[in-house]
């Protein structure tokens, strides 16, 4: 398995990238997130995922950990394919996507091509803890308020409330105050529903 390869920066498009490593060419799929950052450069280091099926081999470049660890997150999403992805971090930045898991957000995560409302609950359901622990830089990034917003969400959807519109009511008054206890955060949310 590549980690990354080293090479002269031989053609570069939005979607794609070959890298000359000592007269081998490397034909590798890119984001737009990946091509801004590596256009008009002559060389570089790209980070590598290797994807074998038995009917094709392909090599996925990103220009940082944090891309390329969020790529394999999402491809592990049944349903979300190797291009699907791709097409997920060339529409919103790395940093973009985390958020919207985090915080819920399927209406920007439907806001990308090939991504309906299903494909986005079954993202935001399937990594929400997991985005949490991609690290940024020293830093990792923690849901925020992940358990308080779960246990106020199961009590609100116990007592007969819809769970789409209790989490989005959930969603905003965390982001006025995120220093509410479950107890709080509920008599709150049932104000406004």
């Amino acid at each position: 398995m590549y980690d990354y390869i080293k090479g002269e920066i031989k053609e570069i498009s939005p979607t794609h990238v070959i890298l000359d490593n000592n007269g081998i060419g490397y034909f590798v799929n890119i984001s737009v997130n990946t091509y801004s950052k590596f256009s008009g450069k002559e060389s570089g280091i790209i980070l590598i995922y290797e994807l074998i099926r038995e009917d094709t081999h392909q090599l996925y470049g990103f220009f940082d950990k944090k891309e390329r660890d969020l790529f394999i997150l999402l491809i592990s999403v049944s349903g979300v394919g190797a291009n699907t992805a791709r097409v997920m971090l060339s529409s919103l930045n790395p940093d973009e996507i985390q958020s919207a898991i985090l915080h819920g957000d399927i209406i920007l995560l439907k806001s990308i091509k090939g991504i309906g409302a299903k494909s986005a609950e079954r993202i935001i359901v399937d990594l929400r803890d997991k985005v949490g622990k991609i690290q940024d830089g020293d830093q990792i990034i923690a849901p925020l308020n992940n358990t308080i917003k779960q246990e106020a969400l199961s009590a609100l959807v116990m007592l007969g409330f819809p769970k789409a519109k209790v989490d989005k009511f959930i969603s905003q008054i965390l982001a006025e105050n995120q220093d509410l206890s479950v107890e709080n955060l509920i008599k709150e949310a049932l104000k406004r529903i």
